[in-house]
């Protein structure tokens, strides 16, 4: 019998084929065989065919691994720190979650490592360090700036933010030459609309619309743009404002409970299968658009928000006036300009600008003026967000007589306004467009009915990423830098669709989109010069005078409720 690694022979040579060689081994090799497998220590951790062992040997630089319950998902990420990497950390949202990581772990390495129980840190015997740790709160992300591992991994990544896992995965990194650097995520299919980012982020795997599907396993290329992921066709590096940009590489492996031995042949499946739906669809078969349930604060539901893009057609603007325009600038930086264009009931697709190009207001109102020249908009509102350069764009667009009637919208002032029932006020100007919103898009408010949004994911996201709260000045809507930290980015195009939307409101009432008949020709607004700000400003300008008949282009609100 020819000497070889004892390793090498038990990783070709099963236990069973080894018991049927014995008859056939003379005494002289049965002595060798023994002082082989004497000196033989199984390894550490061996992954699974299939899914698994696809997972290890990947060569994206970020790989999502996951799907069905009961996949060896959290298997998967230990095996890696345990055998592939020399300085790794485990993510888990919170805390307490780790615990079964830990009692897995504890089975795993058993006397070839160390356990420090107050840091959650293992030191194995052959130098390899592995810490599993938490970011339960969206600051505690900072607590790891700087500490850099080769391998970073995230157990339940929908339980993060975007932020967090933007942040997190910065300093995967390692001084060791050759040692490989990557990040692994694992997780189950969203249950909330906060956890939606997962899907974006792997659109070309997740979303069954996106315009370019990706095989599992297959690498696809991708770098930001400000906070925005850009699919790119290829690993080439690029030039971007002088810097050479090099993309990184993500992928996909869908794992199943039949790729787990350790659980197929458990009752586990028929645990799932018990499940009420979508619960079923999600974890039996790992569906990630089943059932993603609203947080009971979110401010619009997202059916709502599907329904209206459901009944969007290209040409429904056709013989229609611009009725308003909202815009939702950006000073430079990562964030974007914003410009929603509302023609009656009808949502043109939003237009967004790089903040590059909009470093003041000048800047801004001249691409506000350029949106607009080849459109009939004598009559249409101009609704600027005033925060910030707003303000600047907003004196330019009246100085150039942009549009019918310039607006200076402050989200942050006071409003004196009611809900549709009547019972409920508004903290300030943001809650009640927000709000306004909403309610004309109520599928039990008949107006509701042809209000009709461009489909666009980031747009579905904006728009339903804000969470509202009863304070005591009324119905509050969440922030919009809280908004930013939770989905990884500014929810520039939400925010313009709702200026675009705003109207003032009439007799402390909520007034929505009526869907009334476009008013006659001779009804329609006439573009007027608008009156000065007043000291102090306001939060919103008042509405310039209709022309005889007390019409205008908004479908006749003015007509409907006496205004």
């Amino acid at each position: 019998m020819t000497s070889r690694p004892a390793s090498l022979l038990m990783d070709s040579v099963t236990k069973s084929e080894l018991l049927d060689l014995l008859p056939y081994l003379s005494e002289a090799d049965k002595r060798e065989l023994d002082t082989l497998l004497l000196g033989w220590t199984p390894p550490i951790w061996q992954p699974f065919p299939g899914p698994q062992t696809a997972a290890l040997n990947s060569p994206a630089d970020e790989l999502f691994f996951g799907g069905q319950a009961g996949g060896g998902k959290s298997d998967l990420i230990l095996g890696l720190a345990l055998t592939e990497h020399r300085k790794s950390i485990i993510f888990r949202r919170e805390y307490p979650q780790l615990r079964e990581i830990i009692e897995r772990s504890i089975d795993v390495v058993g006397n070839r490592g160390r356990w420090n129980g107050q840091s959650s840190i293992w030191r194995l015997n052959d130098g390899r360090v592995v810490e599993l740790s938490a970011a339960q709160h969206e600051k505690d992300k900072a607590k790891f700036q700087g500490r850099a591992h080769d391998f970073v991994a995230f157990d339940e990544l929908p339980g993060f933010t975007l932020s967090q896992y933007r942040f997190l995965i910065g300093w995967c990194r390692s001084p060791v030459q050759g040692q490989r650097c990557r990040v692994v995520a694992t997780g189950n299919p969203p249950m909330t609309a906060d956890q939606r980012w997962v899907i974006e982020e792997w659109a070309p795997w997740l979303d069954k619309q996106y315009h370019d599907l990706a095989a599992p396993g297959e690498l696809r290329w991708y770098t930001t743009d400000g906070e925005r992921t850009v699919w790119l066709p290829g690993p080439e590096p690029f030039l971007r404002d002088k810097d050479l940009i090099r993309p990184r590489s993500r992928t996909f492996i869908p794992a199943s409970l039949d790729d787990n031995p350790a659980l197929a042949n458990t009752t586990y499946r028929s645990v799932l299968q018990a499940m009420p739906e979508p619960l079923r669809s999600m974890l039996l078969y790992g569906d990630f658009l089943a059932g993603v349930e609203d947080d009971p604060w979110q401010i619009i539901p997202t059916s709502w928000v599907e329904a209206a893009m459901e009944r969007w057609r290209p040409d429904g603007g056709k013989g229609r006036l611009l009725s308003a325009v909202g815009v939702d600038p950006a000073r430079g930086g990562r964030d974007c300009t914003a410009l929603a264009k509302r023609y009656r009931t009808w949502f043109a697709k939003i237009e967004k600008h790089p903040g590059s190009k909009t470093p003041d207001g000048q800047a801004l109102a001249g691409v506000v003026k350029r949106s607009l020249a080849d459109l009939s908009c004598a009559s249409c509102q101009v609704n600027i967000d005033v925060i910030g350069i707003g303000a600047a764009a907003y004196d330019f667009c009246r100085e150039w007589r942009v549009g019918g009637q310039v607006n200076a919208i402050n989200f942050g002032a006071g409003i004196e306004a009611r809900d549709s029932s009547g019972q409920l006020e508004f903290a300030n100007v943001r809650a009640y467009a927000y709000w306004s919103l909403r309610e004309a898009l109520d599928p039990g408010v008949p107006e509701c009915d042809q209000l009709a949004l461009p489909p666009d994911k980031e747009l579905l996201a904006d728009l339903t990423a804000a969470h509202w709260m009863i304070r005591a000045r009324g119905i509050q809507v969440e922030a919009k830098e809280d908004i930013k930290i939770r989905i990884g980015r500014s929810p520039d195009a939400g925010d313009a669709l709702v200026l675009a939307h705003f109207q003032q409101p009439h007799a402390g009432l909520m007034t929505a989109i009526p869907n009334l008949p476009p008013p006659p020709a001779h009804e329609i607004m006439r573009p007027v010069d608008p009156p000065p700000t007043p000291p102090g400003g306001m939060a919103v300008q008042d509405m310039p005078p209709a022309a005889p008949g007390g019409m205008s282009d908004d479908g006749g609100w003015r007509r409907a409720f006496g205004g």
